[in-house]
């Protein structure tokens, strides 16, 4: 699975170390092509799973603000509800993004 923005793939593993949660597919950071990642300002803590840092993606010159979103030290209790470690994956917002 790989995800794109802009006809450019910014991200892209195999399903079975994708996590879905809520509906999303986490990436894990392995997979990201980190130079077209940089941290967004964006506050946001989830009730569940913790505080949030959002990414600015860069692609084919374009820069695509709080594309993505990821729980670099999400809350462990969350893990048993998500089936597993998911610190530090990457979700794509799917307005900005395709994920296939």
């Amino acid at each position: 699975m790989n995800a794109s923005i802009d006809g450019v793939v910014v991200a892209e593993a195999s399903d079975a170390d994708l996590i879905t949660i809520e509906g999303n597919y986490y990436f894990p950071p392995s997979s990201l092509k980190a130079e077209a990642f940089s941290d967004s300002a964006t506050p946001y803590t989830c009730p569940w799973k913790g505080v949030a840092q959002y990414h600015d993606i860069t692609a084919a010159g374009s820069t695509h603000h709080d594309a993505a979103w990821s729980y670099p030290t999400p809350y462990p209790a969350s893990f048993d509800r998500v089936g597993g470690d998911y610190s530090g994956y990457v979700a794509f917002d799917k307005r900005q993004v395709t994920v296939s």
